[in-house]
């Protein structure tokens, strides 16, 4: 998984070498200093006063020029380190939403909202620390165990060998906790990302809550997912701790070790007393990069617990896409055929839609009824390839679906459906999004022909009116006719209806049904109507079930045949 996270750096290795290099002259830095207490030591043992001080002062001055060449070195560290960090995020962040545009509708039947915006957000602003620290931790602690090893080395290789005999031990407890920390700290992920699921469900849901007054149950929902992430957290939390303490247990057998071995081999002459000055000065300078490291671990699991959940939704298949033959079709007729059609959604067993044959003409307008379950909106589905079928064809002029490029295809249908989505933004910006970069006037004409003109005039802005989220500020008939505006502009050959006016009140339909007239003259039309009035004109009506497709004709036809359709038709009159 690290091998493939790699690849965001390949944009930066000029920074990334830069910041480096900017690492390595800080830590030569941090290296040199102890050299420097122990060379003003052994001068202060044998030396007169007079050559004391003047080490002392050549030395110093030495200092100060190395400590302002590590001011810049972790100026440029710092200021480089994160803005790369925050390159790479960006980046991910953009091909995370460039793959969720391409995830197919069955992904988001069974994805939670709020768990995939925490995995675009907070997992993201992990990544980002651990982009640019991950590299500079470990370079640096290389650099300071490798030159204290070798400088040691210099001055008495066999107490050096043994007090580095202790680092391996240390790093085998920093392993086994690491695992331990990284399953923690993925269940808390999977926790924060539950209760953002939970919040955004509530909240968007809040008119409902209060109509019910069910605060109460909603306070108790979230407590109870708020307590199951501080429960995360505490194990989390409990891993770390272990892990540190161990660490500082490390520490001190470090120190104890040096000073007694050190001991032991100045009474023998082995070492001198600046010598075990600059020793206990160099262990200073790895317990601090070790406890940098543990420092960093937190951060380094929750990176990569960032890192594997970035993964998990790009692996996500984009099961719907262009074939390798996939062409661009400027403008279809609407000739429209279904042959032997079968689909079944993957998580269910059963067929919705079995040996499905329709050839539709041009300019059609084709009515579905029938009884809830029966697979009409996932029929109308089909045909933008919003899923694809299990076997057969739909063969659009001719040419199968497959066989276009979904963004032509799609670019040639347009969809209003009872549940209409509105941006948060402008009435303006809401229209326009059916043909980008209209001008001012086409959104106008669009809006006329949808009967929106008048009531959008009468807003407090006009066209600039804000419709708040989800168009909360409109009235249902009021979206509706913007959602039928937008398709007006895009001005598609092929139009579907899903249920359009099943959640409006009489007045509303009236309006909204004769906008609809209008939008689907000269254009091929599927309408999926539970009002059976609404459809009394269609070209053709489909009665379809779990069954298939039981009959088929005109209204009058239909009532005259006395079955299904001459029955539910009967029923919805009589209310």
């Amino acid at each position: 998984m690290f091998r493939r996270f790699l690849r965001y750096y390949k944009p930066y290795t000029g920074l990334i070498i830069i910041d480096l290099l900017c690492a390595a002259a800080s830590t030569v830095c941090e290296l040199v200093f102890p050299m420097i207490v122990r060379e003003i030591t052994n001068t202060a043992l044998d030396s007169t006063s007079t050559v004391l001080m003047s080490t002392v002062i050549r030395l110093s001055l030495m200092y100060l020029f190395l400590r302002l060449c590590d001011t810049v070195a972790n100026y440029n560290m710092a200021n480089l380190g994160h803005v790369t960090g925050a390159r790479i995020e960006t980046d991910m962040r953009r091909d995370l939403f460039n793959h969720l545009q391409q995830l197919p509708f069955s992904y988001y039947d069974n994805a939670k909202v709020g768990q995939i915006m925490s995995r675009v957000t907070n997992d993201l602003f992990d990544v980002t620390e651990f982009a640019h620290h991950c590299p500079e931790e470990f370079f640096i602690a290389g650099i300071k165990i490798i030159g204290s090893f070798v400088i040691l080395a210099q001055i008495n290789i066999w107490l050096t060998c043994l007090i580095f005999l202790l680092l391996p031990l240390m790093m085998i407890s920093m392993i086994v906790f690491r695992k331990k920390m990284k399953g923690a700290f993925k269940i808390q992920r999977s926790q924060i990302a539950e209760l953002n699921a939970d919040l955004e469900d509530s909240l968007l849901g809040i008119r409902v809550v209060k109509s019910f007054a069910n605060e109460d149950i909603e306070q108790n929902k979230f407590e109870k997912g708020n307590q199951e992430f501080l429960k995360s957290k505490k194990w989390a939390y409990r891993y770390m701790s272990l892990f540190q303490a161990g660490t500082r247990f490390f520490d001190g057998v470090m120190y104890i070790g040096v000073l007694l071995i050190g001991a032991v081999f100045m009474v023998n002459g082995h070492i001198n007393a600046a010598d075990l000055v600059a020793y206990l000065l160099y262990i200073q300078t790895l317990i601090t990069s070790i406890r940098k490291i543990v420092e960093f671990t937190e951060q380094f699991q929750k990176g990569m617990t960032g890192i594997e959940r970035f993964y998990e939704i790009m692996d996500e298949p984009i099961s719907i896409e262009d074939s390798e033959n996939a062409q661009d079709i400027e403008k279809l007729s609407g000739n429209i055929e279904f042959k032997n059609v079968r689909f079944r959604y993957n998580d269910n067993g059963t067929d919705v839609l079995n040996q499905i044959n329709l050839d539709i003409k041009s300019g059609e307008n084709i009515a579905i009824v029938g009884p809830s379950g029966g697979g009409k909106s996932t029929l109308c589905n089909l045909i933008p390839r919003f899923y694809d079928i299990a076997d057969g064809e739909i063969l659009i002029d001719g040419k199968n679906i497959q066989d276009i490029t979904l963004k032509s295809l799609r670019s040639n249908i347009g969809t209003v459906q009872q549940d209409v989505y509105l941006f948060c933004g402008s009435v303006y910006d809401n229209i326009v999004y059916g043909k980008p970069g209209a001008t001012r006037e086409e959104v106008e004409e669009a809006a006329k022909a949808a009967g929106a003109h008048e009531f959008i005039m009468e807003l407090k802005d006009g066209y600039d009116t804000y419709v708040g989220e989800r168009g909360v500020k409109l009235s249902g008939g009021q979206k509706q006719r913007i959602s039928i505006a937008r398709v007006f502009l895009k001005n598609p050959p092929i139009l579907i209806l899903d249920e359009a006016t099943s959640a409006l009140d009489n007045e509303s339909e009236m309006i909204v049904q004769s906008s609809l007239e209008k939008l689907s003259q000269n254009r091929t039309t599927f309408t999926v109507a539970h009002r059976l009035t609404t459809i009394k004109n269609a070209s053709r009506i489909l009665f379809l079930t779990p069954d298939g497709i039981t009959e088929e004709g005109t209204h009058y036809e239909l009532i005259a045949k006395g079955g299904s359709y001459a029955k539910l038709y009967s029923l919805y009159t009589q209310k």
